[in-house]
């Protein structure tokens, strides 16, 4: 039986393919761009059928029927590796549950055997003529997860481009349980805004980068400012490889800044492993060669990291306190990202020769009353979360300038922290650190 015809002997529509699906099950929709539209609303159809049926997802960008049509989940539980905005509105509303990891161990949590996977159903890109499906926008662990499965069905999406990778990109017909074409397109996002203070932050970064170093990007305003300010500059020569490629790296490219051209590892290569952005950025890495997706288990590992010499890693954090622990998933106990790759990245950073890891936050916000509140704390005690410890605490950067706390004993550490406080707040953080015995005392007030 040739490709073809083992294609239509599989093809079928969600409501049949969902079929598959049981009580007490796991279910695997894979991350972000690979989440399977049709399928999901087929199965949210079925919840007065099932019971204890378990979803993992991570970063959704539309909304999730499982979640939508159960909210007192008689029938599912909807767990996320990371949070979007939306996962976090589901996990505020007690509708979805966190599953705490680091990426660049996700996939290994599969393959150990801690997260099994009775049905996985995941969106691809159409079938070539050998009869593979191409992962698109979504390497990350999508090979490990398919590799546990023991039920596969394929969401075929025409608007998933074709990306080529190192390994873990595609998946054959023979190993495929059932195939459904979507109806929808594969969802898009735009790139926030960046405010005032987004720019400063990105102007306080820019004079530590040089040309040919090799830039990891988060997403958000702050890295949309470093990016223009980039794509603005004289820099040259720059190279990419980052866990999450967003539209910011685009304009890179457009404006000639990312040639991969001076990398130690995939020269020649843009290396990411998972994307969501705009149309435009999903048609640029459509069949493009100078692009490479590859596995999170490769791309954050930090072993990988260190071989690319001046490995920039620049990503947004939430709060920090006066010893340099960094909190950047929760406020209190309240969910609101997940640790991803930052601690992979600030790991790797720091071993990279002349690789520099930033973690950039605003210095302060306000609530809805409108009070104002430092992000930087004496002290963490609300149930924050860690993320990254203090021993591993980078180049911290708000609006007020950059502390590099690498090597630095406690009242020094406070000093430059202090340093980037807002100024409303630093004469009480004077008083806190000398209360917590880190203000040297020849520095009294």
């Amino acid at each position: 039986m040739n490709v073809q015809e083992l294609y239509q002997q599989k093809l079928c529509t969600a409501e049949e393919a969902v079929k598959l699906v049981k009580s007490g099950d796991w279910v695997d929709y894979s991350q972000t761009s690979s989440f399977p539209i049709a399928l999901d609303a087929a199965l949210a159809a079925r919840r007065d059928e099932l019971t204890d049926v378990k979803i993992r997802s991570a970063i959704s960008m539309r909304p999730v029927q499982v979640v939508e049509q159960d909210p007192t989940q008689k029938a599912f539980t909807f767990n996320v590796w990371h949070c979007s905005a939306l996962d976090r509105k589901y996990v505020d509303k007690g509708m979805a549950y966190y599953m705490p990891m680091l990426f660049r161990h996700n996939g290994s949590y599969y393959t150990k055997g801690f997260a099994p996977v009775n049905v996985a159903m995941v969106t691809v890109a159409p079938m070539d003529r050998h009869g593979n499906f191409n992962f698109g926008l979504t390497n990350c662990c999508m090979q490990e997860i398919l590799d546990t499965a023991e039920h596969i069905i394929l969401e075929v999406n025409p608007s998933m481009p074709t990306i080529y990778g190192a390994s873990g990109d595609h998946i054959h017909i023979s190993k495929v349980d059932a195939v459904v074409e979507a109806t929808e397109d594969i969802s898009c996002i735009s790139l926030p805004d960046a405010t005032d203070i987004d720019r400063k932050i990105a102007e306080n970064i820019f004079p530590y980068l040089q040309d040919g170093i090799t830039l990891q990007l988060g997403i958000g305003g702050m890295p949309n400012a470093l990016g223009l300010l980039i794509a603005e500059s004289d820099l040259k020569d720059l190279g990419m490889h980052t866990e999450l490629m967003s539209d910011g790296y685009l304009k890179l490219y457009q404006a000639g800044k990312i040639t991969n051209r001076r990398k130690a590892l995939d020269r020649g290569k843009g290396v990411f492993s998972i994307c969501n952005g705009s149309r435009e950025l999903y048609d640029f890495l459509d069949h493009n060669q100078d692009i490479m997706s590859a596995p999170m288990c490769y791309v954050n590992n930090p072993c990988v990291l260190r071989q690319l010499k001046n490995f920039v890693s620049i990503n947004s954090c939430i709060a920090m306190d006066l010893y340099g622990q960094v909190c950047s998933e929760t406020a209190g106990i309240r969910h609101i990202s997940g640790t991803g790759g930052q601690l992979d990245f600030v790991t790797g950073a720091y071993d990279s020769e002349g690789g520099k890891a930033f973690l950039a936050m605003s210095s302060m916000f306000r609530d809805k009353q409108g009070v104002a509140h430092s992000r930087i704390l004496p002290k963490f005690t609300e149930g924050d979360v860690i993320t990254t410890p203090r021993t591993q605490a980078p180049y911290m950067v708000t609006e007020y300038g950059v502390a590099c706390l690498s090597g630095l004993p406690t009242w020094q550490r406070a000093e430059a922290i202090i340093s980037i406080a807002h100024p409303d707040f630093r004469e009480e953080l004077i008083r806190a650190a000398g209360e917590q015995g880190i203000w040297r005392r020849s520095n009294r007030r």
